[in-house]
């Protein structure tokens, strides 16, 4: 029965049945109206009210839980559905809109693995003429400098040896921005010595302490798993970095018999209850193209913990 039927039928019962009163039962309305004719209408009254309100208040749950679920669904969360225990014409509309959820999902997903996979394509793009181009540029800037450093009087052979340091910590740069562009490693020796260079590289340039804990025996995976390792790895590192105030961060990479799981944590002031921003959206995205689960909160010892947990799959043990 629909909600309509429902509302209509419980409201005829109510009126017919005081309707009946009103025909056989042994009560009048005089003029005045005596106490005891008062005290039977206004509880004939409240009895139609609490029926109608207890029938529309459950009648009209379902429908406020959808109103809430519309106002708070999250595509890069995905998995949020609305029970289908009810009948009738509620039901039949949160079917509806639980269908459009997986819908949108999927397309979701797919938008997004051709998004990630045009930003890798320029990512790549960028880091090759960043190594070919501009460090060709500045290696040959950096060679000529030294051949003028060996021939200029003393007054100015510091000056150019200044300028000589200078290009080399610039062409260190680039080459860093490449590798962080294009990690060559990952696809050369693996997601385990890609992330140690990671952390690495993270330690040399913000000064904080940095330890790692890799897991023998881990599942082959695919390079698209690993490269989404990896960016999350990367992501996180870059926020912690830039926001967290820590002095110290910790990576580690495990398994378990149904998924294999990235862990960055650090021991800083903590993300709070700050809107999350591009970056970790953008990891949500990337979690998307594997199924995975993203968790983003506060970890065991203050600080913040990323968690990313990727199901295995019976090929990959």
């Amino acid at each position: 029965m629909s909600l309509f039927w429902r509302i209509f039928g419980l409201n005829a019962v109510v009126l017919g049945v005081a309707t009946a009163l009103l025909l056989w039962a042994p009560v009048t309305v005089s003029v005045p109206v005596v106490l005891t004719e008062a005290v039977i209408l206004v509880g004939g009254l409240a009895v139609m009210l609490v029926a109608n309100a207890a029938l529309l208040r459950i009648g009209l749950a379902p429908l406020e839980r959808l109103t809430r679920m519309m106002t708070t669904v999250d595509l890069l969360r995905p998995g949020q559905r609305l029970p289908e225990s009810d009948t009738g014409g509620v039901a039949e509309l949160i079917r509806t809109f639980n269908a459009m959820l997986d819908r949108l999902e999927g397309e979701r997903a797919g938008a997004s693995a051709r998004v990630l996979s045009a930003q890798e394509s320029e990512r790549r793009r960028i880091a090759a003429e960043l190594h070919d181009e501009v460090g060709q540029s500045l290696t040959a800037v950096l060679l000529g400098l030294k051949r003028a450093a060996d021939q200029a009087p003393e007054p100015l052979k510091e000056d150019l040896r200044q300028a000589q340091e200078t290009t080399r910590e610039s062409l260190d740069e680039v080459r860093r921005l490449a590798r962080r562009l294009r990690p060559g490693v990952l696809e050369d020796l693996g997601l385990v010595a890609a992330l140690t260079s990671l952390g690495t590289d993270f330690a040399t340039h913000t000064g904080l302490r940095f330890t790692h804990r890799f897991e023998a025996g881990l599942p082959a995976l695919d390079h698209q798993t690993e490269l989404v390792f990896y960016r999350v790895a990367q992501e996180s590192l870059t926020n912690i970095a830039r926001h967290a105030e820590a002095g110290h961060a910790r990576l580690a990479l495990y398994s378990t018999p149904e998924a294999v799981v990235l862990e960055v944590a650090d021991d800083g002031r903590g993300i709070g209850v700050a809107r999350e921003g591009a970056g970790i959206r953008g990891m949500r995205e990337r979690t998307l193209l594997l199924g995975a689960t993203l968790e983003v909160g506060p970890g065991p010892d203050g600080g913040t913990r990323v968690s990313l947990t990727v199901p295995t799959r019976e090929e990959d043990v």
